[in-house]
């Protein structure tokens, strides 16, 4: 503040000098003084002025710039009602990134894992320590053993070379291999098992046991009760993976009116299949996925639509929004401004930002519905690619989401369950009139042996449905967001209440929320009883880790033990 003060004086100082004095040289500078650089020697030429003058000018526009760019970048404090959504900034470098730069500071690398090894034997032990971190494949099997914090993407980046795949993704592929395999995480398609079920031999690091080697050898029934053991039994430290041909798979995505005696021969024909209800319209986007043909090759399709044209609709719903929510904001808004360009969003973007503007308004939301309906209608086609890239799905940004699974029969001869719940989900979304956005997705999977998995059955030919419901945080204004947490714990309540016990559903562990009232959570823990093994899986945790040393709030809420102090 002094700097700029000094700046400042001395700027109106030197006005007054050119405009009362201009043929008078100024005073001798202070042999001392702080701010000598700032300072030239006179000349009595005009240029020599306006060389002087266009230079202040430039530090006080400076002192400005950095002022308002101070103003706008320091948060509210923390008393404030809630806190803005900071303009522009960039996110910071990881903790554990480590920059590496040459002499000249010109070239520079970012690694993760950074070793100075100090002899041979140090640099051995590294690389050593570094290739057993490494899958290990065995190609004749199909079998890959790995250790349990490699990503998903990163699994299968290693194994594509070998011609291997996973049978079967999730929508993303971030999560690491141990954390899938512990919550009983699953893709789709009716003849596919949760992900689970491709686990043939695990190294589980106990409290009371150490390392042990789990199989359907070697301990068969801990085995089981271990691989979707949420992380309650031990640390999963290595897991051996059964994998299948990596292929080409061409996906197929259409609308269509759902005729319920359709369902039973669209999953018993695709390797994998979804629908995504939009919720307040009649659509509903099947997603079929199936591998292309060596001989005949992928199908020829020419969409009917640009992706322009597929955006046309919801980009124009846009700027309609804009002008109801922010007329103000846009007509005071300067013609140079860095908003980005609207045709550069996507459509997941787009969608987000359309719900920020009023996301808990029935009628808004049903409005972006209907656009989402016509997006997809334009955008009917077919891609092709390898499954792990194909099968993956965009959610879109932050949500809240929970998800259900409930058995539909069998493959042979589907209950019709899963498209009865579905419906009845609608009705109670319109009945209610929640502003429930798209979509609600399920899917479908066959059965898993693992008796705490969701989809657990020791029938071969039972299959599940998995159904799950969203509501997204579109906006970084806190009190917005615990505004659509409510919402979204209303709409899941609802949904509990009339769903849940009538179809036989129980929440994806990944997604389950623990009630706070102790009622609900006497009800929750006697419900789970009724479902999973609760007390064979309490019996394994007091004989792996019997002083909780692995245990966590959600296990003992859930599975309380009444040895517990």
């Amino acid at each position: 503040m002094f700097r700029s003060l000094s700046l400042k004086r001395s700027f109106k100082t030197h006005l007054k000098t050119l405009i009362h004095f201009p043929q008078q040289p100024p005073p001798p500078p202070f042999p001392f003084s702080p701010f000598r650089t700032l300072s030239t020697a006179y000349s009595s030429s005009s240029s020599s002025s306006d060389s002087e003058l266009r230079k202040y000018l430039g530090y006080t526009a400076l002192v400005i710039f950095c002022g308002a760019a101070t103003y706008y970048s320091f948060p509210f404090p923390d008393n404030a009602k809630h806190k803005k959504a900071q303009i522009f900034h960039y996110a910071p470098l990881p903790e554990d990134l480590h920059t590496v730069s040459n002499w000249s500071g010109t070239h520079e690398v970012q690694t993760r894992h950074f070793h100075q090894p100090e002899n041979l034997q140090q640099l051995e032990e590294l690389v050593k320590d570094s290739n057993e971190k490494r899958a290990k494949v065995d190609k004749e099997k199909k079998r890959v053993r790995v250790q349990a914090g490699i990503r998903v993407q990163q699994l299968v980046d290693e194994i594509k070379e070998y011609g291997l795949t996973l049978q079967n993704f999730a929508s993303i592929r971030e999560q690491q291999i141990g954390g899938i395999l512990q919550v009983g995480a699953h893709g789709t398609g009716a003849k596919l098992p949760p992900i689970d079920e491709q686990v043939i031999s695990m190294k589980l690091v106990t409290p009371a046991k150490g390392t042990i080697e789990l199989s359907k050898e070697k301990d068969p029934e801990l085995f089981y009760v271990a691989r979707c053991g949420l992380g309650g039994l031990g640390v999963v430290a290595e897991v051996t993976i059964q994998c299948v041909e990596r292929r080409a798979c061409g996906a197929h995505n259409y609308l269509k009116h759902e005729r319920p005696q359709e369902k039973p021969q669209m999953l018993s024909e695709n390797k994998h299949v979804k629908y995504l209800y939009i919720p307040y319209t009649d659509t509903v986007v099947v997603v079929t996925c199936n591998p292309v043909s060596k001989w005949r090759g992928p199908p020829k399709f020419k969409p009917k639509y640009t992706k322009d044209e597929a955006m046309q609709h919801v980009r124009e719903l846009y700027k309609e929004s804009l002008k109801k929510y922010r007329a103000t904001e846009i007509t005071t808004k300067p013609p140079n401004s860095n908003e980005p360009d609207i045709n550069e969003f996507s459509f997941t973007e787009l969608r987000d930002k359309l719900l920020a503007l009023d996301p808990l308004n029935k009628d808004h939301v049903t409005k972006i519905n209907h656009a989402e309906a016509e997006f997809w209608r334009k955008s009917e086609g077919y891609r092709v690619g390898w499954s792990d890239g194909i099968l993956g799905f965009d959610c879109g940004g932050q949500q809240w989401v929970s998800e259900t699974c409930f058995p539909a029969g069998t493959l042979s001869k589907p209950s019709m369950k899963d498209l009865e719940y579905i419906e009845e989900l609608k009705q109670l979304i319109e009945k209610e009139e929640i502003p429930a956005p798209a979509p609600i997705e399920q899917r479908w999977t066959a059965c898993s042996q693992s008796p705490m998995s969701p989809a657990s059955s020791s029938a071969d030919d039972d299959i599940f449905s998995w159904v799950g419901i969203i509501m997204y945080l579109p906006t970084m204004d806190a009190r917005q967001r615990k505004e659509i947490t409510g919402e979204f714990f209303h709409y899941r309540h609802l949904t509990q209440a009339q769903l849940w016990d009538k179809y036989s559903a129980y929440e994806h562990w990944a997604k389950i929320e623990v009630p706070k009232v102790k009622e609900e959570l006497e009800a929750l823990q006697a419900r789970l009883k009724m479902r999973f093994p609760v007390e064979a899986y309490n019996k394994a945790r007091r004989e792996l880790d019997p002083n909780r040393i692995l245990s966590n709030n959600m296990l003992e809420k859930l599975f309380p033990l009444s040895d517990y102090v």
